[in-house]
């Protein structure tokens, strides 16, 4: 059994409500939100028996210094982080889609591709591409929101249709979800990486459009090594990917795809380990900085304490 941050269970005097998510921990003190970063990992929608070790942190700090690198773009929940798995913000009313940007043909995107479909969310795909190519331009895919189960690919034409988004509202979302990839990939090129696809969500505070959760972190995007892309493309290798796709591919080698009746295979001590040390790869590489890991004795009583201190509750 590995060590990490599985749940939390706080309860404090003026919480309005507490609500789980694949990953993530919210508490709701009314016009702010308290966000706690746990080391549980998902993937097809579906939460995996085994916490990754410092995964919350590194998610959490990513998405703090990405959320402060695009706030001229659109205005975002965050206000402070007052402890490494701890983000504290507005409240904002969320839009029912995730706003996913793909600049190349990998993930799921190659899957349906590799089915023969060339027409992704109502974006077409050019034929004879092969997987990891670069799109002529980055396509917006969008996904519903599921409250339970998977996310689904829909269209700009079925959001207008089922009425989920004003046509104002969501030409705005498409305007920042470009201009945020633009700036995501300029980091990363910084770096030496390439952002290959990443995922926004947005919503309204104040009557607003305002940018929420994380913003190119490895649970929400995914990101390729630029020194060596061209040549493992032209050799048809597969490109190093500091992402959750390798997780995916590791769960579709071993017969799982989150699909009824698939059972999860067994995350070894080894697995676990591999994973942890690829985030923090991750981490170094976009931020450029050292990763310094929280200490696991009293975290919990940590994460309550700075909570309590930041929102004087």
């Amino acid at each position: 059994m590995s060590i990490g941050l599985t749940s939390t269970n706080f309860y404090f005097p003026n919480q309005l409500n507490k609500y789980t998510g694949k990953v993530r921990e919210v508490y709701d003190f009314g016009d702010q939100l308290a966000m706690v970063a746990t080391d549980r990992i998902s993937a097809f929608d579906v939460v995996l028996p085994e916490p990754i070790p410092h995964k919350g942190q590194v998610l959490n700090q990513i998405a703090e210094i990405f959320l402060n690198a695009t706030s001229d773009i659109v205005p975002n929940w965050f206000d402070s982080s007052p402890h490494p798995n701890v983000s504290i913000g507005k409240k904002c009313a969320p839009f029912p889609i995730e706003m996913v940007i793909r600049g190349y043909l990998t993930g799921h995107a190659w899957r349906e591709y590799s089915d023969g479909k060339r027409m992704i969310c109502g974006c077409p795909m050019p034929d004879a591409m092969k997987e990891h190519d670069k799109f002529p331009t980055p396509l917006i895919t969008p996904t519903t929101k599921a409250h339970e189960g998977h996310d689904e690919d829909i269209s700009r034409k079925e959001i207008l249709a089922q009425g989920l988004i004003s046509a104002n509202h969501l030409n705005l979302l498409e305007k920042y979800t470009f201009a945020l990839f633009a700036r995501g990939t300029e980091m990363a090129a910084e770096r030496g990486l390439i952002l290959v696809d990443t995922k926004y969500e947005f919503g309204l505070y104040k009557d607003e459009i305002y940018l929420i959760d994380e913003v190119h972190t490895p649970d929400s995007s995914r990101y390729f090594y630029g020194a060596t892309y061209a040549d493992l493309q032209t050799k048809g290798a597969p490109q190093k990917q500091l992402s959750k796709e390798f997780v995916r591919e590791w769960l579709i080698s071993e017969g799982f795809q989150g699909k009824s009746g698939q059972q999860i295979p067994n995350m070894s001590g080894e697995r676990v380990t591999a994973i942890s040390e690829r985030y923090i790869e991750l981490f170094e590489n976009i931020t450029g900085q050292k990763f310094v890991k929280d200490n696991y004795h009293d975290k919990l009583a940590n994460i309550k304490t700075s909570i309590e201190n930041a929102l004087q509750v």
